[in-house]
C-alpha cells in the first residue's frame, strides 16, 4: 500500500532524510546480500536514483528502506546478469544471488551495520585500512572527514579504503558477527572504531551542524550490541563513556545551532538517565579492577556530570584521571585535554606552557581546538594581541560552521 503522491520536491527532501538516516543500514544489508562493497554501493546509488523517478509517480512505500533493499538488490543482480552475457566467470555469482531469500522477509537488517563493523574490521586488512574503510562505510563519512578525523591526508584514506575493499573481495570475507570466542581477539579495533564513529557525531569534523544525531545514536546502539554479544569490561566501559558524553547533547547548541562551552550550558537540560546508567557502568568497571583507557576517559565524563556547576567541578580528580590516562593510551589531543585541565587548576598561565610545549613539537600543528585552546589561555590572561592570533591561526583548520562562528565571535570581542 502507498500514499497519495506528494510533489517531487516533497520527494526529494524526503529522500535527503532517507540517505542520512537510512543509507549505511541500507547499504550494511546489501553488502550482506550480494557480498561486495562495490555491488552494493551501485546497487545503493540505483535504488536512490529509482526512487528519485518512481516515487513521484508511485508514491512513497508504505517501508522506505525495504524498498531501497530489494530495489537495490535487484538493481545490481541485473547489471551482473548483463555482465555475465560477456563474463561467464559471473554466472554462478548471478545463480547464487538469484536464489537467496526474498530480503523483504529478513528479520536480520539490525544486525546488518554490526556485521559490516566486523567485516570492515577483519584481521587481514591492516589496522590503519580497517579504521578508514569502517569509518567511510558504517559512519558514512567523507574521505576529508575521515581524513581529518585520523589527522592524515585524504590521498593515504582514499587509498588505504581502495586496497581494504580489494583484500576483503580477494579474500572472499564473509560478513557476519564472529562467534564467542573469536570475539575478544577482535574486540578493541571494532571498539575504537565505534569510539571514532560516536566522535562524529558528537563533534562533527564539517558541516553546519555541530552534532550529528544519526552517528552518535548509531555509535551508542552498535556499542550495546558490541557489550550484548561481548560483556568484556573494555566494552561496557566505551557504552559508558558515550552514555556521558551524549548527555549533554541538548544543553551543547543554543537555539541558532552556535556552540555553547561546558560552563555555559543549562545543566537541567542534561539527561540525568544516561548519566545514571554511565555512571553505573563505570562503578562496575572500577569495582571490577579491570579498566583502561575508555574507563579512564568516562570517569572524566563522570567527574563532570557529578558537578552541579562549572565551579564544583573536581579538576584536581580529573588532572589526576589524565595522568592516569596518558599512561594508558598516551595521545598528543589527551595532553591538550590535560593541560587545559592544568589550567582549570593551577592557573591558564600554567596551561599555557604545557600547550605551548605541545604546539612546538609540531604534532597537532594543524589541530584546530589545539590553536582554540591557546587562544583562550591568553585571552583569559589579558595577552590580547596572542590571542587573536591564536583564533585566527584555529579558524584556518576548522570545517564547521557552528566552531567558525564561535571563533569569529571570540574575535570579535577581542576587538579584532
Amino acid at each position: 500500500m502507498t500514499s497519495i503522491p506528494p510533489d517531487a520536491g516533497a520527494i526529494r527532501e524526503r529522500l535527503d532524510v532517507l540517505w542520512r538516516v537510512e543509507s549505511r543500514r541500507v547499504l550494511a544489508t546489501l553488502v550482506r546480500l550480494l557480498g561486495d562493497f562495490h555491488l552494493a554501493e551501485d546497487g545503493l546509488a540505483a535504488a536512490f536514483i529509482a526512487a528519485l523517478e518512481q516515487w513521484p509517480r508511485d508514491g512513497v512505500p508504505a517501508h522506505p528502506r525495504a524498498w531501497l533493499i530489494a530495489t537495490g538488490r535487484h538493481k545490481s543482480v541485473e547489471a551482473l546478469r548483463r555482465r555475465a552475457r560477456f563474463d561467464r566467470s559471473l554466472e554462478e555469482l548471478v545463480a547464487r544471488l538469484d536464489t537467496a531469500r526474498d530480503v523483504r522477509d529478513s528479520d536480520e537488517w539490525d544486525d546488518d551495520r554490526l556485521r559490516l563493523v566486523f567485516a570492515c574490521c577483519h584481521p587481514l586488512v591492516p589496522v590503519e585500512a580497517q579504521i578508514a574503510l569502517t569509518l567511510c562505510e558504517v559512519g558514512g563519512l567523507t574521505t576529508e572527514e575521515v581524513a581529518r578525523a585520523l589527522l592524515v591526508g585524504a590521498p593515504t584514506v582514499a587509498q588505504r579504503i581502495v586496497r581494504a575493499k580489494a583484500r576483503l573481495r580477494e579474500a572472499r570475507v564473509e560478513y557476519r558477527v564472529p562467534s564467542r570466542a573469536e570475539l575478544p581477539a577482535r574486540l578493541g579495533i571494532v571498539l575504537h572504531v565505534l569510539y571514532l564513529i560516536f566522535n562524529e557525531g558528537y563533534l562533527a569534523t564539517s558541516g553546519a551542524d555541530l552534532v550529528r544525531v544519526d552517528l552518535s545514536n548509531e555509535a551508542i546502539r552498535l556499542a550495546r550490541l558490541v557489550q550484548e554479544s561481548c560483556p568484556e569490561p573494555e566494552a561496557q566501559d566505551l557504552l559508558a563513556l558515550m552514555l556521558l558524553h551524549d548527555a549533554r547533547r541538548a544543553a551543547r547548541t543554543n537555539a541558532a545551532g552556535d556552540l555553547v562551552l561546558i560552563e555555559d550550558q543549562d545543566r537541567t537540560k542534561w539527561n540525568r538517565a544516561q548519566i545514571l546508567e554511565g555512571g553505573r557502568l563505570i562503578e562496575q568497571a572500577i569495582a571490577s579492577r579491570r579498566f583502561g583507557a575508555f574507563t579512564l576517559q568516562a570517569a572524566i565524563a563522570a567527574v563532570h556530570a557529578e558537578a552541579r556547576d562549572a565551579q564544583s567541578t573536581d579538576w584536581e580528580e580529573i588532572v589526576a584521571l589524565y595522568d592516569l590516562l596518558l599512561v594508558a593510551a598516551p595521545t598528543p589531543i589527551t595532553e591538550l585535554n590535560r593541560a587545559m585541565a592544568v589550567a582549570e587548576r593551577d592557573g591558564a598561565a600554567s596551561g599555557l606552557a604545557l600547550v605551548d610545549g605541545l604546539l612546538a613539537r609540531g604534532e597537532l600543528a594543524t589541530y584546530h581546538l589545539a590553536h582554540a585552546a591557546r587562544a583562550d589561555l591568553c585571552r583569559r590572561l589579558g595577552r590580547t594581541a596572542e590571542a587573536r592570533d591564536s583564533y585566527r591561526r584555529a579558524l584556518e583548520f576548522v570545517h564547521q560552521e557552528s566552531e567558525r562562528r564561535f571563533l569569529g565571535r571570540r574575535i570579535g570581542e577581542l576587538g579584532g
